[in-house]
């Protein structure tokens, strides 16, 4: 395996009211360029602080995080991250928003006619380019996570980190956001990192599934490889045995072996 994202021997701890908190321990994984790698496991178990550590939102109590052979040591552009909660600025229009960010990493090498077309580009590859200059008040929920996609792949970062950006959808929306994130990591073969509690969404977008302890002092507790050929089309996996396969796996996993850990 190539190694382009390594986290080595990974633990985060947090001092609280009551003490010293340890939400991971032991952390080991690699993840190779171009990899859809997500985290599940059940809430608590650290999945979003292993994301915020690659992100460099935090630094790691013990272990070491390697992006492309450099130490991780705060955020960078390098790495771009889409909450569940879309993030925009209300007085901003979707083109302002994601032009900011455009801006920030680019703004310095760069004229203003390039800025503003790599803004056009990504909006139009979430497919919003007919709502560049509406506020975020005037657009659904779906589009706003796309505009935070689009904020997030204008940076051109080398790793996409996403932390439930579907969570707060409905189901419709949510399958047809996944569908076209599926084409824009393929279009763009980025890498991502991304934390979900939703078994089909992990199965359906990923290369490989990290499955998580409970916590506190949380680790990897299984990694299952998803042996599904892409592109991925949702309806002929609904009847795949590997797709079922999978699913029962991830399930399994966090039904039976955590929950009767827990119990």
């Amino acid at each position: 395996m190539t190694k382009y994202l390594s986290i080595e021997s990974v633990g985060m701890s947090f001092d609280t009211k009551r003490g010293r908190f340890e939400a991971l321990r032991g952390i080991h994984l690699s993840i190779e360029p171009g990899e859809f790698v997500s985290l599940i496991g059940h809430s608590g178990c650290g999945k979003s602080t292993l994301l915020n550590l690659i992100a460099g939102l935090l630094s790691p109590t013990d272990g070491v995080m390697l992006l492309a052979n450099r130490e991780i040591k705060g955020a960078g552009p390098d790495r771009a991250v889409v909450f569940q909660n879309h993030s925009l600025l209300p007085w901003l229009t979707c083109f302002d928003n994601v032009m900011l960010a455009v801006e920030r990493v680019f703004g310095a090498q760069e004229t203003k006619s390039k800025l503003v077309a790599r803004t056009h580009e990504a909006l139009k590859l979430v497919g919003l380019s007919h709502a560049e200059q509406k506020h975020p008040h005037e657009i659904s929920g779906g589009m706003k996570q796309r505009v935070g996609i689009a904020r997030a792949i204008a940076m051109q970062p080398k790793v996409l980190l996403l932390d439930e950006p579907f969570g707060a959808l409905d189901a419709l929306t949510r399958a047809r956001l996944q569908d076209e994130l599926m084409g824009i990591v393929a279009d763009l073969k980025s890498t991502v990192v991304m934390v979900t509690h939703d078994v089909d969404e992990a199965v359906l977008l990923s290369d490989r599934i990290v499955m998580m302890t409970n916590g506190p002092a949380a680790t990897i507790g299984e990694v299952l490889a998803v042996p599904l050929a892409r592109p991925r089309e949702r309806l002929k996996l609904l009847a795949d045995p590997a797709y079922l396969d999978c699913r029962k796996q991830v399930l399994e996993f966090l039904y039976q072996k955590q929950l009767r850990a827990a119990a």
